[in-house]
Order: C-alpha cells, then structure tokens, then sequence
C-alpha cells in the first residue's frame, strides 16, 4: 500500500542513495545551529537549539529541502556569573567547524546552505555570516530578526529568556517549561536599551539568565510568533530563487 505521508527529509535519517536523490532534486541544505546557554530558571539550557530546529523542521517540511542534524553549540553571550551545564565555543571554533562541514557537504553537490539560528548574539551571528564556500551560497537566518513586536504584551521585541522564547517554547514544547519559576526582569533603562542594540558585551545582571517578562507568555503568543517566523522566512528565502556563489543575512 502507498503512503501519502510526505517523507521527513532529515539527512541523518537517510540513506546516502536518498539523499543523493533529493540533492538531484533540490540541492539546498538547512542547518539548524542553536546554542547551549541559561535561559533563566524556567527555561531550559537548550532553548536555542530546540526553536531553531522545530523551525528548521517545518520549513524542511514545507518546501521539501533536505535538513541536516543540528548544531547543538554556539557563540554564548558572557556572563557575570556561571551557570550550570551552558558551554560555549569561541568563534573561530565554531566558524572553522561550520566551514569544514560545509565543504564536505558542497563536495556532495549542494548548492545553497541555509543557516537558521535562534541566538542573537552578534559574534555568533558574525561566525556564521562569514563562512567560505567555493560557489554555494551562505545564507544566514536570524530567527529573531522577525519584527512580531505586534504580538508581544509587554516587551518591543524579542530579549532573553523572555515574553517571546518562553511563549514560542510554551507552544512548542510545554512539558519543557517551568512556567512557575518564570520571573521578570527589566534592568535599568540605559542598560536596556544598549542590550537591546547589541551594545552590551554581556547579559545584564541580576536576571538569572532573563532579559524581559516571561510571566507574560502564553501558548497562544508563541503560536503566532511561531507562525509569523515561518511565514516570514519562507517569503524571504524560499519564495525566491537566489544566485549561486553569494552570501547574505534575512
């Protein structure tokens, strides 16, 4: 009996002779690249990693690109004090990392690799905007970079820890949420204010891993972020065919 179910298109979930069948089809490649860092007490450490992979999912699903395994470990944000099990990488590791893969997945064919990350944090970001290819084309998806300041209550975007991961995390996965050890915090307003410019070089302290409101998430918040994120980047990266050999940010 056939299927109608759409297949998942997971690279590490297929075969070499699958993939090199999808790549015939279609030689773009989604990389989730997430980050292992606080959250605050309510969210987990992971937090990062499982919004850009749950996005990178459904765009695979969506527009039937293949997605490979995710990258589990970024670039983390210095902070005033240590939080337990948060690891970073420096820059150079993860930029020399990320170049190594995609060299060897280029030598498959691929044409255009399509980064998606839910972590802000400029030299993070910086590692991934400057990856080298021969001639594939680097793209770089900010999760974040959304604008959905419409559907928050009490914040003007995204921060840490906030209004707007634990809402999409209450959407995605609530059985990962401490909602009851969610607690608000708002630093002073210059302070704010150079944070949310990308001007401080650390988390502001005092928040135990929160910039913002999370008392103010709600499931129904983060599905509409959830879906106006996938409405968002599928209009700017997969309704569009783009040039072989460029690089850019969405």
């Amino acid at each position: 009996m056939q299927s109608n179910t759409r297949s998942v298109l997971a690279l590490d979930e297929l075969s070499w002779i699958d993939v090199a069948a999808q790549l015939a089809r279609d030689p773009r490649l989604i990389i989730p690249v997430g980050a292992l860092e606080q959250h605050g007490p309510h969210l987990p450490l992971g937090t990062n990693v499982l919004i850009a992979r749950a996005i990178a999912a459904e765009l695979s699903e969506r527009y039937e690109v293949l997605r490979a395994p995710t990258m589990y470990y970024g670039v983390n944000v210095r902070t005033d004090r240590t939080y337990a099990g948060a690891a970073t990488l420096s820059l150079k590791t993860l930029h020399r990392a990320l170049n190594e893969l995609l060299a060897s997945w280029e030598d498959d064919g691929i044409s255009e690799f399509i980064l998606v990350s839910a972590h802000r944090h400029e030299p993070h970001l910086d590692s991934l905007a400057t990856l080298v290819t021969r001639v594939a084309r680097v793209r770089v998806v900010s999760v974040w970079d959304v604008d959905i300041a419409d559907l928050l209550e009490r914040q003007p975007g995204p921060l840490h820890g906030c209004e707007a991961e634990t809402s999409i995390m209450l959407h995605l996965y609530p059985d990962l949420v401490r909602f009851e050890r969610a607690r608000d915090f708002e630093p002073a307003a210059q302070t704010l204010g150079r944070y949310s410019r990308h001007r401080l070089p650390r988390l502001p302290a005092g928040g135990a891993g929160v910039v913002g409101y999370p008392t103010t998430a709600t499931a129904a918040k983060g599905l509409a972020i959830f879906d106006r994120i996938l409405d968002v980047i599928g209009a700017a990266v997969f309704g569009r065919a783009g040039a072989s050999g460029e690089s850019d940010t969405v």
